[in-house]
């Protein structure tokens, strides 16, 4: 070493030797660049008694070239050999004063000594926060965690300590990267002690956990705190990132390929095309409960029975329809699906190649409308028999009425069959597609629906997609925060849209961004053709309240002309600026009104807390409050009204996305004629378009056996806490 190098090194330990001078030094890492004044002021040193002493110490470590003075800034900084040097000192104090035996239980299942270079590792690493920064961090979470004399520290806490420290420096947006996912002991306790036995206490859990993570981590701060106050409602937080709501599926693709299972596990062989109809409902319902795990609600079997028309030629019906029954049972036990029935072939697929057994080509479909009627009637018998004793809540049904419906006789016949479901249990939901340009469209029991684009194909716009997913916008909310100004509602009300659709982005771009990871099943691949089309997908807004937000602007019943032509022009604008949403962003964004429980009583019951019931309009009682998100439609004396027509029909034009109106039946018996002839009457009205009759029954465990309406005991064994409750309107 020269005689220089070891002269500046003696200067060097002479600067650290002075206490004030190494709290000079502390201060300007910690705080970074200071002013002469600023430097005195934390020092508590008075400027006219201190002012010699304190200008000797700085000059002497200006001379160690430990500190520089920042011109620009007339403030003091420190060099990086004075950082150098503050880093060997902390280095020194640890290793003289760290106590002995601290132990950390470290995250990775594993107790070793404590080490604060982790603690600023993880800020940059997790946090991204900035090298220098993290270390000072890292320093001052040390020292308090020191100060605790604690023998045995756990990863949790040592995050709980470094996010406190983040929070009183005003570094949120760190705090939230950093923070720790998950719920309390007591949560868990309560978890393993309350949860019902349809739920896995792990799932449970789990959700929670991305629920806080979608929260915290990838939306925006204005859309998560928008859901936390009930604004909006994100439908299936939990899962907002990892799958799509709803999936429409082409069984036609299983039954030409088989499954390709190598695409979920590589270890597991693949299963060639069905040979005959047991083994095409084998392959579907193993495609269900695979699709199941990658996607979040109900599944749904477009064109079912028409696609397996070919495999019931020459088929004994007793056969067919023993098939289905076990093809029934299998789907009520483990997935949520929809089975959409076709009473006739539909012209635009009449021409279309069929697909037979082994997966080949078995001429047209029109071939084959002799054996899909069929396959429809033996279905809805299957139903029938199954739901004799308890009504099916899965899996569900939906009969499609096309124009040729009501002039075929064979097809009548078999719609009568599904009246008589009707009638006895609620179980069939109905789809009118007499209109010309409903002719493609495809229904989901949720109320969501999906059409083919102008001058589009039906194929590649209704199957293989589905309904990414929902956000619920609390329309009563803007009326009550915007005090009856039209224009200042209405500005407020795109911006909630606005931020609904940001919301729906994102779960967009995640789920583009990794679906080869989190949707293997979906994404599979047969000659480069994917399988799910992600971009095909509907981003659903659904509207919660608006009949109530009409009645809460103008003071006046939903029956009032005023109230009507307020929601109607509501109705308008919310529709267009949506269009405009969805052009914009080259997406398929639509407006809804389309049942959601949880939603509407959520956010029902946050605007009561908030405004007061005297204040809100809401639907239900003060114990059960609701938005409306349904038309109901009430018979009188086993009639129509004389307007069949809901207060909602006015607004129609926010349905495009989806809708489900409820035809209530009291608990006197119905025959499926006059039921039957219901659905004619609203058929020519136009009104609805999608639509199911709802029998409230009770089902008693003890006696197996099914009650009109809601009974708090069994008429017949006289039992309480066995009864379950059906009933499809949801929001009760």
């Amino acid at each position: 070493m020269s005689t220089a190098s070891r002269t500046h090194g003696i200067k060097i330990l002479k600067a650290v030797s002075s206490p004030l001078r190494l709290q000079i030094l502390n201060l300007l890492f910690d705080k970074g660049p200071l002013s002469y004044t600023e430097l005195m002021s934390s020092l508590k040193m008075n400027p006219s008694r201190d002012a010699g002493r304190f200008a000797y110490h700085l000059k002497f470590l200006l001379k160690a070239d430990l500190i520089e003075a920042l011109v620009d800034q007339k403030k003091y900084g420190l060099t990086d050999l004075g950082k150098m040097v503050i880093d060997v000192a902390n280095r020194i104090d640890k290793k003289a004063n760290k106590p002995k035996n601290i132990l950390i239980r470290a995250s990775r299942s594993a107790i070793e000594e404590f080490d604060p270079n982790k603690i600023a590792n993880a800020l940059i690493k997790e946090a991204k926060m900035p090298p220098e920064q993290a270390q000072k961090v890292a320093k001052e979470a040390e020292t308090q965690l020191l100060k605790s004399k604690t023998k045995y520290l756990t990863a949790p806490l040592v995050r709980e300590v470094v996010n406190a420290i983040l929070i009183e420096k005003g570094l949120e947006e760190y705090r939230n990267k950093l923070t720790r996912l998950g719920i309390p002991v007591h949560d868990v306790t309560n978890l393993l002690h309350t949860t019902p036995q349809t739920t896995n206490p792990l799932e449970a859990a789990g959700q929670t956990v991305f629920k806080e993570y979608t929260l915290l981590n990838t939306l925006p701060r204005d859309i998560a705190d928008a859901h936390l106050s009930g604004t909006l409602h994100i439908n299936n937080l939990s899962t907002w990132i990892l799958k799509p709501t709803e999936t429409i599926h082409d069984t036609r693709f299983f039954l030409q390929n088989g499954l390709n299972l190598e695409t979920i596990n590589p270890t597991q062989p693949n299963q060639p095309p069905p040979k005959n109809l047991e083994t095409a409902l084998t392959t579907i319902f193993n495609a269900l409960l695979h699709a199941a795990k990658e996607t979040e609600t109900t599944q749904t079997l477009e064109y079912l029975n028409t696609f397996l028309a070919p495999y019931t030629k020459n088929t004994e019906p007793t056969r067919t329809k023993e098939a289905l029954h076990q093809f029934i049972t299998n789907l009520s036990q483990h997935t949520d699906t929809a089975i959409n029935l076709e009473l006739t072939t539909p012209k635009h697929l009449a021409d279309k190649p069929a697909t037979g057994p082994n997966g080949e080509q078995a001429g047209k479909y029109a071939d084959y409308a002799e054996e899909a009627q069929q396959l429809a009637s033996l279905l809805l018998e299957a139903f029938a028999e199954e739901s004799l004793q308890k009504p099916l809540a899965n899996p569900k049904l939906t009969v499609k009425i096309r124009p040729e419906t009501l002039k075929d006789e064979t097809a009548r016949a078999i719609l009568l069959k599904a009246h008589a479901l009707a009638a006895h249990n609620g179980t069939p939901y109905f789809a009118n597609l007499t209109e010309k340009n409903h002719e493609q469209t495809v229904h989901s029991p949720s109320g969501f629906k999906i059409d083919a684009e102008p001058n589009g194909d039906w194929e590649i716009d209704t199957l293989r997609t589905g309904c990414l997913g929902t956000v619920t916008v609390n329309v009563p909310r803007v009326a009550y925060e915007t005090e009856k100004d039209p224009a200042k509602f209405l500005e407020t009300l795109k911006e909630r849209l606005e931020m609904a659709n940001r919301a729906l982005d994102i779960k967009h771009q995640a789920l583009r961004q990794h679906a080869k990871n989190l949707l293997p099943f979906l994404t599979q691949e047969n000659n480069g053709d994917q399988y799910f089309r992600l971009e095909k997908t509907i981003h659903t807004i659904n509207l919660a309240g608006l009949t109530e937000a009409a009645e809460a602007f103008t003071d006046k019943s939903i029956n009032d002309e005023k109230t009507q032509t307020f929601a109607e022009e509501t109705a308008q604008n919310i529709t267009s600026f949506i269009n405009k949403i969805g052009k914009k962003r080259g997406k398929h964004v639509y407006p809804a009104t389309m049942p959601n429980p949880e939603a509407s009583t959520r956010l029902a019951q946050i605007d009561i807390e908030r405004y007061g019931i005297a204040k809100v309009h809401f639907t239900g009682t003060r114990d059960k409050p609701h938005y409306s998100t349904t038309d109901k439609l009430t018979l009188q004396n086993g009639n129509l009204p004389k307007k069949p027509q809901t207060p909602q029909h006015k607004t129609r034009q926010t349905q495009t996305g989806g809708n489900l109106t409820i035809i209530e039946l009291d608990e006197t018996t119905h025959e499926p004629e006059q039921l039957l002839s219901i659905t004619k009457q609203l058929i020519e009205n136009n009104n609805p378009e999608f639509f199911t009759y709802n029998r409230k029954t009770t089902y008693c465990t003890n006696c197996k056996k099914t009650w009109p309406g809601q009974t708090s005991k069994c008429p017949k064994c006289n039992a309480v806490s066995t009864l379950t409750y059906f009933d499809r309107s949801n929001e009760t």
